[in-house]
């Protein structure tokens, strides 16, 4: 029989870049008898089909976001895809939470390569800064394997950058509305801010510490009067704007050149975006009083909060493929700047006579940048060998560059009466006036991995061999120094002199005091404690064996030993010199993963593993971050690493290609758990969040997913597919000394009570994730998508109590989008999502289950709460 081949032109995409085949026809143009034609290719593994397919096959537990999925449901950045799958929800400012657990137990990959963070006060990158122009899968593992990081115990996130077809150049717009934010007059931002260089985030270097001090140790230097009026680049005055539509911009090409017997693929990826926020709620603080009084305000405060934020990213990659050899170059850079204006009304550390006419207001600059270079490597030799490498290096840097400070009151010197409103009477000294500049630099980051694979036996039907070996390397280096300074506006007058200023331009009046000797500038940052250095080396070797006795059976032994080298040097307050807090562990990390096929639609799976977590920067930094509500964080240098046990039965069904449904039963024993604790703070004045680590904590849970078409239910409804999950956990905490010395009121000692039970710190007792999709094609074949998204998270702990307070309880908030994705031509495609459709208030409050009365102002238990307003967003795309 003679059989003519046809081998289809191939796309493919390895980490960001792609390559083709030669399309060849071996057909016989003479031929006039064809007995059979054989179609070689590869499906296209973007596809809702084709993940759900790959997480089928996998012995772990392995979840993805595609491509197509992040198209359909609108998804604009890797934040709000990860959202998507089953116990994941992202919290207010502080990422994405896994399973209930915070995000300091996750861990994120970009191409299989180690990634820090480029933000301290956040375990990973904040991943709505990562487009998903570039990205063509979203990998979630919910149970660790030995070639994983060992710092697991909610997640690794594994980015895969853009996977296509065929080549293509896209360019996109967007832009959106908020019925809060946009459109909103008299929107605070810092000076300029607005302009170009606040577009492209090149505003921070005018708020740079000033060359006098910049390059020397802190000596309580005292600025001259031209040096007060010079060299201080930036202003303490704000515009007032019209707040405009948010906007982003993105363009993305992908190309290929022939080159020999392979291919050479280059991608080229820009996006720009800025975004107006308007929030206005309550910001408060408690405080008890002891025995046999009662719990009271410290701060009752109404916060207004204006932030204009921009995001920049580019991609740049080179591919080269050819046969059985891989090799990828990537250059990723993220680059977010904040430009926040906070203003506070009201009274703090229980001056209840300011509650009418405190004022305070904080100019504050965040910038973050993060470039990371990757060069990644694969060779097959033979059918049995592989072997892969990879490397990055990682230059990231965050800074808060000149964070002013105002205090002030709005009471007329003179009268004794309110001023008019944007007026308010401040005195220069004491903490009236305060510059913070915060640096945290990356000295040096490298991410290193190296593996070989061996395949032994005889391929089954399923073209699978029934052993697989594999040993290799990760780890990397992580060296950062902290730089916190202080200046401060001084005043040299006797008197001591009221001055009444108009609060957004009061540059002028300040100059004009500079000028008469009535104010200078001083530093005032502590010689001992104005930096320090935190330096991590991870080396990680493992070996793992992967048995396929028969067709049914899949089973994943593994072992990991990590070396983790820490070294903190830090001044101890009023310390002359620096001392080294050093820790070294080892650690042994044995994982087993077993799934068992029960047939073609149902496997049945269980995982054991020990892992570790690591804490945050902010929560092992030896600095005391100071805020003007005098709501300071301090972090403990001495904090532990958590040690996790891991256990997961898990039942899958697949009815379909395309529907699925699992129960995933798991259970975690974390020792030394990290918990954030917000307590008095020790100078009488003010609270203080900190960091600490409980005995342990036990955590049970079930997770239920489905994915469903409704035809089910009646034919009419073959247009639609439900997709659901839910988290449902139950979890116990076991106090540690630290803990229950901070936790235990002072009378505890005297009439034998005890504190009541509680579940870990940041654990939600349920998550539920659901959307409704309605899919449909015209008569041309263009798809047009409609999609109905809800999230929500049960209330969870979001800081504890103490000294008689309860904890501090982060509310559910329900959230529901509509997302429109239609292709109207070939070439051309539109979104239209509405974001944040119940408009839900957001709330941190003080629990009911305090061990004094309450005594607080106007009833009001509520720590933090605000609006988001609902957010329409159109985007028009252009393919070509």
């Amino acid at each position: 029989m003679k059989i003519n081949k046809l081998s289809i032109a191939v796309v493919f995409l390895s980490g960001s870049m792609f390559y083709a085949q030669e399309t060849k026809q071996d057909t016989i143009i003479k031929e006039k008898k064809i007995d059979g034609v054989v179609i070689q290719g590869s499906s296209n593994k973007k596809t809702e089909t084709a993940v759900l397919g790959e997480q089928k096959k996998a012995v772990i537990q392995k979840q993805a976001v595609s491509a197509e999925e992040i198209s359909r449901k609108g998804i604009s950045n890797v934040e709000q895809g990860l959202t998507k799958v089953t116990g994941i929800t992202t919290v207010e400012g502080r990422g994405l939470f896994v399973r209930g657990l915070e995000e300091r137990y996750n861990y994120l990959l970009i191409n299989g390569l180690g990634s820090p963070s480029n933000n301290p006060f956040q375990k990973i990158i904040a991943l709505k800064q990562f487009p998903t122009d570039v990205v063509g899968k979203l990998n979630i593992y919910k149970t660790f394997n030995s070639n994983l990081y060992g710092d697991f115990a909610g997640a690794t996130f594994d980015i895969e950058t853009l996977t296509i077809d065929k080549p293509f150049t896209k360019v996109e717009f967007s832009v959106g509305v908020n019925t809060l934010s946009t459109f909103r007059n008299n929107f605070k931002i810092a000076e300029g801010a607005d302009g170009m260089n606040g577009y492209l985030g090149l505003n921070s270097k005018d708020r740079r510490l000033p060359d006098e001090i910049r390059n020397s140790r802190p000596s309580n230097y005292r600025f001259t009067a031209s040096e007060s009026t010079n060299s201080f680049k930036d202003s303490w005055n704000v515009d007032n704007v019209k707040s405009m539509p948010n906007t982003s911009i993105g363009f993305t090409t992908a190309q290929k050149v022939k080159m020999g017997s392979g291919n050479l693929g280059v991608l080229f990826s820009l996006n720009q975006g800025s975004k107006f926020e308007y929030k206005n709620g309550d910001n408060n603080q408690f405080r008890s009083l002891g025995k046999e009084s009662f719990i009271d305000n410290m701060n009752f405060l109404n916060r207004k909060q204006y932030t204009y934020e921009t995001e920049s990213s580019v991609l740049l990659g080179l591919g080269y493929k050819n046969k059985g050899t891989n090799v990828n170059l990537n250059a990723i850079y993220l680059q977010n700047t904040n430009n926040i204006i906070e203003d506070n009304f009201g009274y703090k550390d229980g001056q209840v006579r300011n509650k009418d006419s405190g004022f305070f207001r904080t100019n504050q600059l965040d910038v973050s940048r993060f470039l990371d270079l990757q060069l990644t490597a694969s060779q097959k030799i033979a059918d049995r060998h592989q072997v892969k490498a990879g490397a990055s290096y990682v230059m990231n840097n965050y800074q808060q560059p000149d964070r002013k400070i105002i205090e002030a009151n709005r009471i007329d010197p003179v009268t004794n009466q309110m001023l008019p409103d944007g007026y308010v009477q401040m005195r220069y000294g004491g903490n009236n006036l305060i510059r913070q500049y915060l640096d945290v630099d990356s000295r040096f980051y490298g991410s290193a991995f190296a593996e070989y694979q061996l395949s032994l036996g005889e391929k089954g039907d399923k073209k699978d061999y029934p052993i697989q070996i594999a040993v290799g390397y990760n780890g990397f280096s992580d060296f950062r120094k902290t730089s916190y300074r202080f200046i401060f506006g001084r005043t040299s007058g006797s008197s001591n002199q009221a001055h009444v200023v108009n609060i957004d331009s009061p540059q002028d009046v300040f100059n004009a005091s500079i000028n008469d000797g009535s104010l200078f500038y001083q530093e005032g940052s502590d010689t001992s404690q104005f930096y320090s250095s935190f330096y991590q080396i991870i080396n990680g070797g493992y070996a793992n064996i992967n048995l396929k006795p028969n067709d049914s059976w899949d089973i994943l032994l593994g072992a990991r030993y990590e070396n983790d080298m820490t070294l903190i040097r830090y001044s101890k307050q009023s310390d002359d010199n620096k001392q080294n807090l050093e820790k070294n562990k080892d650690f042994f990390l044995p994982s087993l993963s077993i799934k068992k096929a029960i047939n073609s639609k149902n496997n049945l799976r269980f995982s054991f593993s020990k892992t570790v977590t690591r804490p945050i920067l902010i929560e092992t930094m030896p600095i005391t971050y100071i805020n003007p509500d005098n709501v300071n964080i301090v972090g403990n240098p001495e904090i532990k690493n958590s040690e996790n046990y891991n256990f997961d039965l898990k039942w899958e069904y697949f009815p379909t290609n395309k529907e699925m449904f699992a129960v995933n039963l798991f259970a975690k024993r974390i020792d030394n758990a990290i918990e954030r604790s917000l307590v008095a703070s020790g100078n009488a004045t003010g609270s203080t969040i900190t960091f600490f680590n409980a005995k342990k904590a036990d955590l049970f849970g079930v997770e239920l997913e489905g994915i469903f078409s409704l035809s089910r239910i009646s034919e009419s409804l073959h247009n639609f597919t439900l997709g659901a999950n839910a988290t449902i956990m139950y979890s116990d905490v076991e106090r540690s000394a630290d803990q229950l010395k901070m936790e235990e009121p002072e009378w505890f000692k005297t009439t034998g009570e005890t504190l009541r039970k509680r579940g870990l710190q940041g654990a939600a007792p349920y998550t539920i994730n659901a959307d409704l999709k309605y899919e449909l094609k015209n008569r041309n074949n263009l798809a047009h998508t409609f999609s109905l998204v809800y999230n929500v998270s049960g209330s969870k702990i979001y800081a504890t109590g103490g000294a008689g307070t309860d904890n501090y309880y982060e509310k559910p908030f329900s959230q529901i989008d509509f997302v429109y994705q239609g292709q109207l031509s070939k070439n051309w495609n539109v979104k239209l999502g509405v974001q944040n459709i119940l408009d839900s208030k957001y709330k941190i409050l003080l629990g009911d289950k305090n061990y004094l009365p309450l005594n607080i102002e106007e009833g009001n238990n509520t720590l933090v709460n605000y609006y988001r307003g609902i957010t329409f967003n159109f985007t028009v795309g252009y393919t070509f």
